[in-house]
């Protein structure tokens, strides 16, 4: 039940971080970025790029995190 909850817990916590950064890049970025080249980038598309980059991230820090079980 403890390394139940831990995994429930850091899930948390990186969803936690996941939405601040992604509240920062709505904020900052995006308007930044459209304001350079606002034909290539439309809300929809930037929001599918973060949301992949965002996932990638995620999950990249919880495969390193976590690393392989030695049985």
């Amino acid at each position: 039940m403890g390394e139940r909850l831990k995994v429930f817990l850091f899930v948390a916590v990186l969803g936690f971080i996941a939405g601040v950064i992604a509240q920062l890049t709505i904020e900052y970025v995006i308007p930044a970025l459209a304001a350079i080249l606002p034909i290539i980038f439309s809300k929809y598309i930037l929001s599918g790029l973060t949301g992949a980059f965002l996932t990638l991230i995620i999950v990249s820090i919880w495969a390193y995190i976590t690393g392989p079980k030695e049985t």
